[in-house]
C-alpha cells in the first residue's frame, strides 16, 4: 500500500514538469509561426487549426531555446552577403536547419 502512494506521490510531482516542457514555448513565438504558416497556407480556419496543430508538434520535438537558436539560423540564412556567409555553408548551421525541418515534417504528417 505504501509502495502504491509512493509511486503516485512520485507521478504527480513529475507531471507538472511534462506539461511545462510541452508549454515551454511563448505566447508569442507560437502566434508568430501560426501567422507565418496561415500567411503561407491560406487565411482559413482550417488552416488556423493546422498551424497551431503544427507548431504544438514541433515544440514537442524541440526545446525553446533550440528554436530560438534555429530560428536565429534560419533567418541569417535569408542575408545575403560574406558576414552571414557562416549560416549558409557551415555543417552546424545547415544540422540545424535539418533538425528544424525534421520535425516540421513530422508535424506536417501529424497535422495536414
Amino acid at each position: 500500500m505504501k509502495k502504491i502512494a509512493l509511486i503516485l506521490a512520485l507521478v504527480c510531482a513529475v507531471s507538472p514538469a511534462v506539461g511545462q516542457i510541452a508549454n515551454e514555448y511563448p505566447t508569442t513565438a507560437r502566434a508568430e509561426f501560426v501567422f507565418g504558416c496561415m500567411g503561407a497556407n491560406g487565411q482559413t480556419p482550417e488552416m488556423l487549426y493546422k498551424c497551431s496543430c503544427s507548431i504544438d508538434v514541433i515544440a514537442s520535438i524541440i526545446p525553446y531555446d533550440r528554436y530560438v537558436q534555429i530560428e536565429t539560423v534560419m533567418r541569417m540564412q535569408q542575408i545575403t552577403g560574406e558576414r552571414t556567409a557562416a549560416f549558409r555553408t557551415t555543417k552546424w548551421a545547415n544540422a540545424m536547419v535539418d533538425e528544424f525541418k525534421s520535425a516540421e515534417a513530422e508535424a506536417t504528417l501529424e497535422c495536414f
